[in-house]
């Protein structure tokens, strides 16, 4: 047996900054009061990817295993406390802290870890989970005993620890699913820093101190340090900002935009600190190749390569949350590309002007030299309409008109889902950094449901099963590059421009780290409150 606390020590560790300061010392006390700024419709961690269930939730639960923010994106315990993995890569065996409880007082044990992760890898009828197919390589799941786990993998996967440190994979209670498999839909009961008080839909979510809480900090001190929580619904970014600029709120952890960041320095910058990094969220273009005369590689090509993606970086974000120009993978994560291994492909030649005149001379070898299509897009502001319109300017230098369709959230999706559209500014939100976890995107449709384009590749999806299985770094790497070279030159998806995160807060909160996720560090475990000066 090997034992791996950090499977993934090699990868490059991004450059975080925290709320505290190192001479700063923990105090108990106070109540933090944010801004969430969207609501998911289920308190399931499991059953939606957005954000919002997670900045909802994640302060009354624990997981097995979670990202180690200092040491992102490496792994460490939550639950488990030490865990091996044999020699074949097929057998996971956790060790569970002992005298954990839930909130309710009854003992967590491994039956409800496994009860958990069942449910997120066969839901039971009305359960939603968009975890399923994340843990479709787990064979089984045994308890040895309360305090010791086994997961057995039908196949090898490097991916694997991370996706069991998704922050959407709560821990819940085995009695409470056998009862009733929907109940984490529309209840909360965890074993996290802090229980639940009340949650009213469209206004707030409060937590307070869980006193049994199982974890303490490097001092010994019992965590976590705030006596509670209270999550403040805003439905206009401009209240949001009001109530930061008057102190109503500490923060809001998502993100906000470079004008708004502009205000709060303005207005209330001696009481703010601003925290920035990557984004592991990006936007795509999705051409419908079901459609004329997207069908063809030269005219998707020709319309990427007209885009001027480094322009874009420079330009957009002054004034939206984009900034990073890359591949497939977030720039600077694991896996992700370095520009001179893109500069060739489709859409990434610094030299627009030559560029141009190629994707000219495409689309009049595909017969389209005076080509009309529409753009599908999302109609939120951030950052999808100034996108829009910059794409739209782009199409317009190689003489392509382009009308801008923008619809509310519900229909984008539906539209994205059943490819009614021409050309569509789509997104990847990277949930958890692993390419296995990241590049499904790009899968043929008939194996990934939110590939809107209707392409289907087998070369390329054989490259990506080969990656999955690959467990020497270095192999993995060359394997993930051709997977990329691969779905960059036909064109189907393409990566456009990533985002970029900026988080306001209070400077009274300490402990808060950032990183390239937006879904982490929200437990608020060992978030502490400075008193004001």
């Amino acid at each position: 047996m090997r034992h791996l606390h950090y499977p993934l020590a090699a990868a490059l560790a991004a450059a975080l900054a925290t709320g505290a300061a190192a001479q700063d010392k923990p105090v108990k006390g106070g109540t933090l009061v944010w801004g969430l700024s969207a609501e998911a419709g289920t308190l399931d961690c499991g059953g939606t990817d957005t954000f919002a269930v997670i900045h909802t939730v994640a302060p009354f639960y624990s997981t097995l295993l979670r990202v180690n923010l200092d040491k992102y994106p490496e792994v460490e315990g939550d639950l488990a406390k030490s865990w091996t993995i044999s020699q074949d890569g097929l057998t996971y065996s956790f060790d569970i802290h002992e005298g954990v409880t839930f909130h309710d007082g009854s003992p967590l044990t491994s039956e409800d870890i496994k009860a958990s992760l069942d449910r997120y890898r066969n839901p039971p009828a009305g359960v939603p989970s968009f975890r399923k197919a994340s843990f479709e390589d787990i064979a089984s799941i045994e308890t040895p005993s309360p305090t010791k786990l086994v997961i057995t993998l039908k196949a090898p996967n490097p991916a694997m620890l991370l996706n069991l440190a998704g922050p959407n994979g709560c821990i819940y209670s085995a009695k409470k699913l056998a009862e009733d498999p929907k109940f984490p839909i529309t209840n909360v009961m965890g074993s996290g820093p802090f229980k639940f008080v009340k949650y009213e839909k469209g206004a707030s979510i409060e937590g307070v101190r869980f006193d049994g809480y199982f974890k303490k900090d490097k001092n010994g001190t019992q965590l976590p340090y705030l006596d509670g929580f209270k999550g403040v619904v805003f439905s206009q970014p401009a209240a949001m900002i009001n109530a930061l600029q008057g102190g109503q709120i500490m923060g809001e952890f998502r993100t906000i935009t470079p004008a708004q960041k502009k205000t709060l320095q303005e207005t209330a910058g001696d009481k703010l600190a601003f925290y920035e990094s990557d984004w592991n969220t990006g936007l795509v273009l999705a051409f419908n190749t079901k459609k004329p005369p997207f069908d063809n590689v030269k005219v998707r090509q020709a319309l990427s390569m007209a885009i001027d993606r480094f322009t874009a970086g420079k330009a957009l974000s002054q004034q939206s949350i984009l900034k990073s120009v890359g591949g497939l993978v977030r720039p600077g994560a694991p896996y992700g590309a370095k520009p001179e291994a893109l500069k060739d492909l489709p859409g990434f030649n610094p030299d627009i002007k030559a560029a141009r005149e190629k994707a000219k001379a495409l689309l009049k070898e595909a017969g389209v030299e005076n080509l009309k299509f529409e753009l599908f897009n999302r109609s939120t502001t951030q950052p999808y309409t100034p996108s829009g319109v910059y794409l739209i300017a782009q199409w317009k230098e190689i003489g392509v008109e382009v009308t801008h369709k923008q619809v509310e959230t519900p229909a984008y999706r539906e539209g994205i889902k059943t490819g009614s559209f021409d050309v569509a500014l789509d997104f990847l939100n990277a949930v958890l950094e692993d390419p296995s976890l990241t590049l499904n995107k790009y899968l043929s449709s008939s194996r990934d449901s939110t590939n809107g384009s209707g392409f289907e590749d087998k070369e390329a999806d054989a490259l990506y099963d080969a990656q999955l299985r690959e467990t020497d770094p270095k192999k993995r790497e060359a394997l993930v590059r051709q997977f990329e070279n691969r779905v960059i030159t036909q064109g189907a998806q393409t990566p456009f421009i990533w985002w970029y995160r900026t988080v306001a807060l209070s400077k009274q909160v300490k402990g808060w780290k950032m990183s390239p996720s937006h879904l982490y560090g929200q437990d608020f475990g060992e978030v502490w409150l400075a008193q004001a000066k």
